[in-house]
């Protein structure tokens, strides 16, 4: 019997430790992996804002799908200009010999020359990382009034902490969401808004 009572004590001890070590260690484990998720989010909603500008820059509007982004991406071209001599010069001023130059670069050449992005990276830009290609971000665009009467086009891209944070620990998420609503933030990672014009900023910013 005393043989017995030292196996469901040893088993009881046993059953406290592994509670205790789930109770400290699960909370750390998912901010971690929450961390390291949001990065990989942000990366991505960064590129996503930066080829949106760029849409913007060329037509002065953003747009809400992102077949015509990646198009754009893919097989745009952005116009710049470039002056050929030097306006401070009032001579060759005079004698017409500074003048400008309209030149095209294909956009991918121009908003990333230095990420060295892939076709099939760009191609994947709508979807959120950790869906295996599943999930896309949600994205929205069209025209904004301020409250001085100005109309702005503005956009917006989010991607909610329930999809790319799905398969982690389920309380965990609820939490966090839970915070994130308490505090009237988006419960994920977003950038731009429809209902105010935020110079297309991000909400981790």
């Amino acid at each position: 019997m005393k043989k017995v009572l030292q196996i469901v004590l040893g088993l009881a001890i046993i059953g406290l430790i592994y509670v205790l070590y789930n109770q400290f260690h699960t909370p750390i484990s998912f901010k971690k992996e929450v961390a390291a998720r949001e990065a990989a989010v942000i990366e991505r909603i960064k590129d996503i804002r930066t080829a949106q500008q760029a849409y913007k820059q060329k037509y002065q509007k953003y747009t809400p799908s992102f077949d015509s982004l990646i198009n754009f991406i893919l097989s745009d071209t952005l116009t710049f200009e470039r002056t050929i001599g030097s306006k401070d010069d009032s001579v060759a001023v005079a004698r017409g010999l500074v003048r400008t130059e309209t030149f095209s670069i294909p956009v991918k050449d121009t908003i990333f020359s230095n990420r060295n992005l892939s076709v099939d990276d760009i191609r994947n830009l709508k979807y959120i990382p950790f869906t295996d290609n599943k999930a896309e971000f949600i994205m929205d665009a069209g025209d904004f009034e301020t409250d001085s009467k100005v109309v702005v086009p503005v956009f917006e891209a989010k991607a909610p902490y329930k999809v790319f944070l799905g398969d982690l620990n389920r309380q965990e998420v609820i939490n966090l969401i839970d915070d994130a609503k308490t505090l009237d933030k988006y419960p994920g990672i977003k950038v731009g808004s429809m209902e105010q014009a935020t110079n297309d900023a991000g909400n981790w910013e």
